[in-house]
């Protein structure tokens, strides 16, 4: 295991920043990662605690594999109670901020209390000092991480941060890392700003160590054979990224559409991975520029997209016409078929604007279907959106309410709470499509069965991520199973709930 057995224990209340040593008792219990920070927060924590206040602890996680040769260990989670759910709230990130952190030398920070004024950590190796962010504040990710780096005199530091949506406590608001990865759900980003910590700047250089690095090796390298020679990892991620799920799930009848009044969309073969690779007429240039990876990844699924200048929505926007994260499958799905919207270029512009604010893509185009449901039954009107119809299929409705939304404004503040608050305000609780008030993500449970009872049992409200029974069920992996009949599915579910947990415990991608 390569522990540094190294705790930063960060007191925003006092100022203070101080080392202990890791709990390796409990380290030899709970495997990592989510497990061992979670161990930590509910020994620490009142369960009763109330999200947004400054007894809330929040934590940033390391795993064992984190930062070290192992293939696809750049992962690291956020713990804290979340305000969307109630619920414990364990968000898990890519990218290179995670290793950084750990070859900084530290296996987690606790941060606990509430900052008189904004704030960031920055950390240098062993030195951890807290400074002041006002400046910062009101900021986008994109300008903080700028701003940070010019601080600190350092363009090799890492970053993990809050936009305006944090900031502003829109529920499902995230940390984003290195600009577009991010611990993006159950709004672990509202509680980072509930305490006036705007980011953590970071840069590590002392390395993780393994107890026998020959035999690390050998089983690395055996591991990335695997997963080259395996399709998914080897060909489809890294050729279309996650969107290589988009038509495959509308084929299979579970894509929900929407807000999963139907489980396929007419438009998903426009706004899925290959659409992503096709030239545009307008300039002639693909949505698609590459592919790309987090640390120590040989999968590189990431997307690196670049939109049309001329579209309406970044038109005299210089910001957004670069190279910048594109869309991920879940993020298509939600913005797109649950909305209604085939417009490829606007769902690349909202995801920019999930990743500049600092918001789950997931939860809110899902609340934004909703809206969209309630005000085709008369239940929301233009008297509530300020003018805006909020119709399916609407790219220029989806844009104008996904910046509201991130900036806290206008009926953006009623989708900032989540779709169940905001049904349950506008009379109409089973408009929304959740589980412990978060939102579903991109399977329908009626069309792949043993989603269902994922979204049941997970501890953290509806999530793909807590059991992936679509890789037997759709993908035939490890082998197939009928997606459309509960049989059996209890023991499936069992064994991919046990098999994520283990690899976000360890500190590695569930790709793997």
């Amino acid at each position: 295991m390569a522990w540094t057995n190294n705790v930063l224990r960060v007191n925003l209340t006092d100022g203070t920043c101080a080392s202990e040593p890791l709990n390796t008792e409990w380290a030899k219990k709970y495997l990592g990662s989510r497990g061992l920070a979670t161990k930590y927060y509910v020994e620490e924590c009142d369960p009763k605690v109330d999200p947004l206040s400054a007894d809330n602890k929040l934590i940033f996680a390391t795993g064992p594999l984190t930062g070290t040769a192992a293939p696809t260990s750049g992962r690291w989670t956020v713990i804290t109670k979340g305000p969307l759910t109630g619920a414990i709230a364990c968000s898990n990130s890519g990218g290179f901020f995670g290793a950084e952190l750990k070859n900084a030398g530290w296996d987690m920070v606790i941060f606990e209390g509430k900052s008189a004024g904004p704030v960031y950590l920055d950390i240098n190796n062993d030195k951890a000092e807290l400074k002041d962010a006002s400046s910062m504040w009101g900021k986008s990710v994109w300008d903080t991480e700028d701003m940070l780096r010019e601080a600190c005199g350092d363009n090799d530091i890492r970053c993990a941060s809050i936009g305006q949506a944090g900031e502003s406590q829109v529920l499902f608001a995230g940390v984003v890392n290195d600009k577009d990865r991010a611990a993006g759900r159950s709004g672990v980003g509202a509680v980072m700003g509930s305490k006036n910590l705007k980011a953590v700047s970071c840069r590590g250089t002392t390395g993780t160590q393994v107890g026998d690095p020959m035999a690390f090796m050998q089983a690395t390298g055996a591991c990335n054979q695997i997963l080259a020679d395996n399709p998914v990892t080897g060909e489809g991620l890294p050729t279309y990224g996650t969107q290589v799920l988009m038509n495959v799930i509308n084929e299979t009848g579970a894509l929900p559409t929407h807000n999963a009044s139907d489980v396929q969309f007419d438009g998903a073969s426009k706004i899925g991975g290959e659409a992503m690779t096709e030239p545009r007429e307008s300039d002639g240039k693909a949505n698609l520029v590459s592919n790309a990876a987090c640390f120590g990844c040989p999968i590189s699924c990431q997307r690196r997209s670049q939109m049309d200048p001329n579209h309406f929505s970044v038109a005299g926007q210089p910001k957004y016409q670069g190279i910048e994260g594109g869309l991920e499958y879940e993020a298509a799905w939600a913005l797109g078929a649950a909305t209604g919207v085939q417009d490829l270029e606007a769902l690349t512009y909202c995801n920019y604007i999930c990743n500049e604010y600092g918001m789950d893509p997931i939860s809110l185009g899902s609340t934004v279907a909703a809206a969209m449901e309630l005000y085709k039954l008369g239940a929301i009107t233009d008297a509530d959106t300020g003018g805006l119809a909020l119709e399916f299929g609407s790219a220029e409705a989806l844009c104008k309410i996904c910046d509201q939304t991130g900036l806290g404004e206008a009926f953006g503040k009623e989708i900032g709470q989540g779709s169940r608050r905001m049904c349950e305000k506008y009379g109409h609780p089973e408009l929304s499509m959740t589980v412990k008030s978060q939102e579903f993500p991109a399977y329908d449970p009626r069309g792949i069965q043993g989603m269902g009872l994922t979204y049941a049992t997970s501890n953290r409200g509806a999530c793909h991520l807590r059991s992936y029974t679509v890789a037997s069920e759709v993908l035939g992996i490890p082998e197939k199973t009928d997606p459309l009949t509960s049989d059996g599915k209890a023991g499936l579910v069992m064994a991919f709930q046990d098999a994520t947990a283990a690899f976000d415990a360890a500190g590695i991608c569930i790709f793997t």
